[in-house]
């Protein structure tokens, strides 16, 4: 790579870098053994300072309205920066696969300036048999320095925080930043740039299985519930937040889960709060008393986005080969902060290319920097800022394997009832696993139907074990009349954002757009 660096420690294992995070004054350990970090400025995704290399190879294939751009000199001059800031530090070094499905996986190496991004990134990507070192072959390569500086102007960079990516030189640049998320997210951008080309879908989505292989797909932003949802004991974990889907079935891209602490319940969610009490795991920026060492994962002080990397096998459920067998169920979350959507939906075809292409939801606090509450916004395929290709590319792949596997569709909602952020509460989790069980299950296919009178997606009247107000969020709210208005803003909205995408879907696509004040339908059993 051309640096001249002091000590190279690669491919440290878990026991060795806990040590040395410890040693450096990295991280503290907490009762239990979970060591605690901070991120200090950066407690989440820095999405406005990330560059893609414009050039040749680049300039038909990206998304460009999506995907902010940086000349071949400007990474170059980056790219020196980086060397000359990397000269005589003692550096971590990982070998790591992106990709559980051996005939698809990216071999990448991670350089680290901080030991503790070297243990997250061990625990989130998957690590090679001892046999698969010798002949290792990096085909690309990020490098992660919290403490380097950019200069906008010399790297074409808007603040002294940067993520810079180069496919043609497939090279990834990281500085400014302490938020171990980038480096993961970095590889999730690489993958979905390359895997279209070899007709595989990449995705930000969840997968679990039942026992009969009945693998279902959870598409969500940060916050809606992919990880939450995902991680049932009944159904093994696949992985909880991205994933591709080739000719061979789904496959984890990752070895570990990223999930959000705060407030965090042992009852709710068991299988993750065990792993706040386990040797090794990562805690960011989560409050922990410094004489008794407990946590307080209510306590937002350092962040709203508290995060915990472990590695996969800490639940007890997961799947030791992060493979399965197709789908046969295809669930998209939104965390709706208008409390208009159902809690669960059953979509037409036409309509999951529309939700998708949508990527309804809303930002959590704290998952970027700046959202401090809540807000609408619609992202692409579920996750438009890791999306370099055009959200057509994806879908069309999407459109292609639903039909190809007889995929049945839902949209869930984990966000708001009976009124919106503010005034409404929050979905209840044993409402959304109830009704999701019976969409995983089948037993909602002979359900009583309606038609919904925005959004034309028919919604369950009835569900057992879940009380049937929630069903109709109309009814949950005081106010009917602001309810109606809500709905039909929000269905303007989803008309307004799908105008970037009608000249690249087809009319049936088109048609599945919100129709307010249509006439509701009570149906005996769902529509195909």
């Amino acid at each position: 790579m051309g640096i001249e660096t002091g000590q190279i420690n690669l491919n440290w294992n878990e026991a060795r870098l806990y040590q040395e995070i410890v040693s450096r004054g990295e991280g503290e350990v907490a009762e239990g053994g979970a060591l605690v970090v901070k991120t200090g400025e950066h407690t989440g995704r820095s999405a406005k300072d990330k560059f893609t290399v414009r050039d040749a190879s680049t300039e038909d294939q990206v998304w460009w309205d999506n995907n902010a751009s940086m000349t071949p000199e400007q990474f170059t001059n980056l790219w020196d920066d980086f060397r000359a800031h990397m000269a005589g530090k003692e550096l971590f070094v990982q070998q790591l696969f992106g990709g559980a499905d051996t005939e698809h996986r990216l071999p990448v190496r991670v350089v680290n300036e901080l030991a503790w991004h070297s243990l997250f990134i061990r625990h989130l990507l998957r690590i090679p048999a001892a046999d698969e070192y010798a002949g290792f072959d990096a085909q690309f390569t990020i490098v992660n320095l919290p403490s380097f500086k950019a200069d906008p102007e010399r790297h074409g960079c808007r603040s002294e925080t940067v993520i810079g990516v180069d496919f043609d030189r497939k090279l990834v640049l990281i500085g400014g930043t302490s938020y171990a998320g980038e480096t993961k997210k970095s590889v999730f951008t690489i993958l979905n740039y390359l895997l279209p080309a070899k007709g595989i879908m990449p995705m930000h989505c969840s997968v679990n299985a039942g026992k009969d292989d009945d693998a279902a797909i959870f598409f969500g932003l940060s916050g809606t519930g992919k990880t939450t949802l995902s991680a049932d004991a009944n159904r093994e974990l696949i992985g909880d937040d991205e994933h591709g889907w080739s000719p061979n079935g789904l496959f984890n891209f990752e070895g570990g889960c990223y999930a959000k602490m705060i407030r965090l319940s042992e009852e709710a969610e068991p299988e993750i709060f065990a792993t706040t009490k386990m040797w090794g795991t990562v805690l960011e920026n989560v409050v922990m008393d410094p004489v008794t060492r407990e946590l307080d994962l209510d306590d937002a002080t350092l962040a709203e986005n508290s995060r915990g990397a472990y590695p996969i096998s800490a639940i007890p459920n997961a799947s030791a080969t992060g493979t399965c067998g197709h789908p046969k169920n295809l669930v998209m979350l939104t965390c709706d902060a208008f409390g208009i959507m159902p809690p669960i939906a059953k979509l037409t075809p036409a309509q999951a290319m529309y939700h998708f292409l949508s990527g309804y939801t809303a930002k959590v606090a704290g998952t970027e920097k700046g959202v401090t509450e809540p807000s609408a916004t619609f992202s692409a395929c579920f996750g438009a800022p890791f999306m370099p290709r055009h959200p057509a590319d994806y879908g069309a792949l999407l459109r292609e394997l639903i039909a190809e596997h007889d995929v049945d569709c839902w949209l869930v909602n984990t966000g708001w009832t009976g009124g919106a952020y503010g005034t409404g509460q929050r979905m209840p989790i044993k409402a959304t696993r109830a009704l999701l069980n019976a969409a995983l299950d089948g037993s909602l296919k002979s359900a009583a139907y309606r038609e919904d009178a925005n959004f034309g997606f028919m919604v369950p009247v009835s569900v057992a074990g879940v009380d049937d107000a929630i069903l109709d969020p109309r009814s949950t709210w005081a106010d009917k009349d602001a309810y109606d208005a809500q709905a039909s803003k929000l269905a303007a909205m989803f008309t307004e954002n799908f105008t970037k995408f009608e000249d690249h879907v087809a009319p049936y696509v088109r048609a599945a757009a919100p129709k307010p004040a249509a006439k509701t339908k009570t149906l005996e059993t769902a529509a195909e």
